[in-house]
């Protein structure tokens, strides 16, 4: 499952963004989303599979952003041209 889980983070395109549960609904079962959660928590190389771009299923940032916090997350979003404002998203318009 965490295979399919990094494979699925390299599809996603710059300015976009996904839910944890897309994740899990990519994986076959939406009530993943949580496991997904801790998947990307684990995440062994933050280049190559890019859990930035993984929002709640409001928008919002993750609290406990693995790789520096949520400024971090925040600020990489923010490289890839996405507007946070609150630490938070507008899925409607980054949404994948």
């Amino acid at each position: 499952m965490e295979e399919k889980v990094y494979e699925f983070l390299k599809t996603i395109p710059k300015g976009k963004v996904v839910t944890y549960g897309q994740i899990a609904e990519y994986l076959g079962n939406k009530k993943l989303a949580r496991i997904v959660g801790n998947i990307l928590h684990n995440n062994p190389d933050e280049n190559e599979y890019p859990c930035y771009k993984v929002v709640n299923s409001k928008g919002n940032l993750s609290k406990k952003f693995a790789f520096g916090g949520i400024e971090k997350q925040k600020e990489k979003l923010e490289q890839d041209g996405i507007v946070v404002i609150n630490y938070k998203v507008d899925l409607y318009k980054y949404k994948l």
